[in-house]
């Protein structure tokens, strides 16, 4: 039976200070060295030690849209989260790959190791859901190192920095694109990431019951309209969205005339009767925000924001400098 244990404020990993270390895994797709080397130096131009992962540059031997195998994937997320050297776990690249490794994972294990900050989003969806569930952990829906936005966009690699260092300081979370698309209020723990990688996860371990009692984060991208239908409608069925409390959404590139998304969006979630966001600026989009998944917020259609009630991760760094030691 699988143990979940949602999210408290006692389980917040702490925030960065400079000088710690931080491992990159890659539990989805393989990964490009030009990029991977790009996103390294702004980590390390963060004044973190980054630890890359044994298995961060391989290639499955047979199935080339996998970084490695999956128990070479699932050994180094593990091996890392293990690891009380390492102050955060942050993922290079998504693809697909993760619901293939995670149940290879040793949760009882994870579980007893302090809480560190994971950061991806895409594919690691999965990740974030389990280790909320089964962890009680926060984690924060944002760029990965080797990340097209990560790499290119200034403030996208910023506020990303800003959540790890100085997380008290992105509490508010809004975008030039915001608007209501249904407008209310609403207060829950927030949850989600790629809409797509949600549904698939329906019915399997590392689902939650519902979203029941969430502000759930829902975006996407390279999915036609008719694919969108068929993810946004498999959640509606399967009472993974009954009584949730709102949602922000995120972009949709690629997902075909942003005009014919919002008008789907509108026509599979207003029903719900529940406050929704239209592009908050989160997810696969050329620019995006990191989101903290876990902790409780407001969202307030209406004014477009969505702002936390409580920093992601604590202001506890007494233990940092020993965390560091090898």
């Amino acid at each position: 039976m699988v143990r979940f244990q949602p999210p408290t404020p006692d389980r917040r990993p702490r925030r960065l200070v400079p000088g710690d270390r931080v491992a990159l895994v890659a539990p989805s797709g393989p990964l490009e060295p030009d990029r991977l080397s790009a996103g390294t130096e702004i980590l390390r131009s963060w004044g973190l030690e980054v630890v890359p992962a044994e298995h961060l540059q391989d290639t499955h031997p047979t199935i080339r849209h996998l970084a490695g195998t999956d128990a070479a994937r699932a050994a180094d997320f593990q091996r890392a989260w293990l690891d009380p050297t390492i102050a955060a776990v942050i993922c290079a690249r998504g693809g697909f790959g993760v619901q293939r490794m995670v149940d290879l994972l040793d949760w009882e294990a994870l579980r007893s190791a302090p809480p560190k900050a994971l950061v991806g989003f895409s594919d690691i969806t999965v990740l974030h859901e389990t280790i909320s569930w089964r962890l009680g952990i926060p984690t924060l829906y944002g760029p990965m190192a080797s990340g097209a936005a990560f790499i290119a966009d200034g403030p996208t690699a910023e506020h990303l920095r800003r959540t790890l260092f100085h997380p008290a300081d992105t509490l508010r979370l809004t975008s030039p694109t915001v608007e209501a698309l249904v407008p209310g209020r609403a207060r829950g723990l927030t949850a989600g990431g790629c809409a797509s990688t949600l549904a698939a996860d329906r019915g399997a371990p590392t689902a939650r019951p519902s979203f029941a009692g969430t502000i759930l984060l829902l975006e996407d991208v390279n999915e036609h309209l008719y694919r969108l239908d068929r993810v946004l409608t498999q959640l509606v069925r399967s009472g993974a969205l009954d009584g949730v409390a709102g949602i922000a959404l995120g972009s949709w590139e690629g997902c075909g005339p942003l005009d014919q998304v919002r008008e789907l969006m509108l026509d599979r979630l207003g029903p719900l009767g529940v406050p929704v966001l239209w592009e908050l600026g989160f997810g696969h989009g050329p620019s995006s925000l990191t989101v903290p998944l876990g902790v409780a917020a407001r969202l307030d259609a209406d004014a477009g924001t969505l702002t936390l009630e409580t920093p992601v991760l604590s202001n506890n760094t007494d233990d940092s400098g020993s965390q560091r030691q090898r």
